[in-house]
């Protein structure tokens, strides 16, 4: 089988089970997770290959800084991979210079703040975003978004149209929905951050009669807990869960909320995996017409949809599903034929790999 090193600088947030899901879901490529530092998490694993350890490490400062590192070329060379697939376009800068020296090829895969927040931030930094997301657009073979609006996101900041795919990164599809009593009315999964919106749930919770689930943690989790207390919402606040706890809770919850919205930075997301693993499990979503979110929900078919910060609307698409049991029904059956027929990460890990034999092939 071939080789394939799945990079990723911080090995791995909690946050990230998409990257995992997919690697581990390759048939035909084996993948070795490769990363700089290691990040502790539910995700972690001892067979994970990294190379500093910590992040002031001299030779992580010169990758960082000049792209290049002695002790990722000896990396790459012990590994012989026939293709490295970075994670995010900053990271696809790291290993590219690296890559490029080894003649491996290269894809890269574009979530989101990458192509959005990061290029857009004023003054230095942005600077050296864009000069650094453009390197890495022309060194790699193919660059991956995991939404049409990554997609338009990635040209805009000139990449070349040619080179950038489309690929929804895909699910576990279970085999059944857990059957069981239902212990939230509302779930929100994600990092409490800006994009996420949570605010804006709790607002539009405080005109409900509803018990709602926050799972996940970041910068804004006690400031979200505060506004909860202050706006007398019953929220049960869990903090970040493994993967198989985030499932239960989903299955444990009537929906899921999803208002995400663009920061004020420019943040955006790309397309939240949470969104598809709750219409997996039979679950409704309501949720914002923000970037990839409408490529995966159906408005009015698998879930409904509303404006970005419009709180009122977000009430009443919660209220209405609330109210309406028979249409939960309907709209939970809907997305998990969808989410099962467009992905499922079995499904789109093999279309990934025939990306993976596309540029191995060229290369040869």
């Amino acid at each position: 089988m071939r080789k394939v090193v799945v990079w990723r600088s911080a090995m791995i947030p909690a946050s990230e089970t998409f990257i995992r899901n997919q690697a581990d879901a390759l048939s035909r490529w084996t993948p070795v997770y490769l990363g700089a530092t290691k990040t502790r998490s539910t995700l972690a694993r001892d067979t994970d290959i990294t190379l500093f350890r910590s992040q002031r490490d001299p030779d992580f400062l010169r990758l960082r800084l000049f792209g290049s590192s002695p002790a990722l070329r000896r990396a790459l060379a012990a590994q012989q991979p026939d293709l490295v697939h970075a994670h995010f376009g900053g990271d696809g800068w790291l290993i590219s210079g690296e890559s490029a020296r080894t003649g491996i090829p290269l894809v890269v895969t574009l979530h989101g703040h990458d192509v959005t927040r990061q290029p857009a931030s004023p003054g230095a930094k942005g600077i050296r975003h864009r000069h650094n997301l453009r390197t890495v657009f022309g060194r790699a073979s193919i660059l991956v978004a995991v939404s049409e609006v990554i997609r338009q996101r990635a040209i805009g900041w000139g990449a070349d149209p040619a080179k950038v795919r489309v690929h929804h990164t895909g699910v576990p599809i279970p085999a059944g929905i857990p059957d069981g009593p239902k212990r939230w009315d509302v779930a929100f999964v994600g990092r409490f951050v800006e994009k996420k919106g949570a605010d804006d749930l709790l607002a539009a919770l405080a005109t409900l009669d509803a018990k709602a689930v926050f799972v996940g943690d970041g910068p804004l989790l006690a400031e979200m807990r505060d506004v909860a207390r202050e706006l007398r919402v019953d929220a049960t606040f869990l903090g970040a869960r493994p993967a198989d706890e985030v499932y239960r809770v989903l299955a444990s919850s009537r929906l899921l909320a999803a208002p995400s919205r663009t920061a004020a930075d420019g943040d955006s997301e790309g397309l939240p995996t949470t969104v598809v693993e709750a219409m997996a499990l039979g679950l409704p979503v309501v949720a914002t017409r923000h970037s990839g979110i409408p490529e995966a929900v159906a408005d009015g078919r698998t879930g409904l949809l509303s404006d970005e910060r419009d709180r009122e609307a977000l009430a009443a698409n919660l209220r209405k599903l609330l109210d309406d049991p028979d249409l939960r029904t309907s709209f939970g059956t809907a997305g998990r034929a969808r989410a099962g027929a467009e992905f499922d990460v079995v499904a789109q890990s093999r279309r990934l790999e025939d990306v993976y034999d596309e540029v191995t092939g060229q290369r040869e």
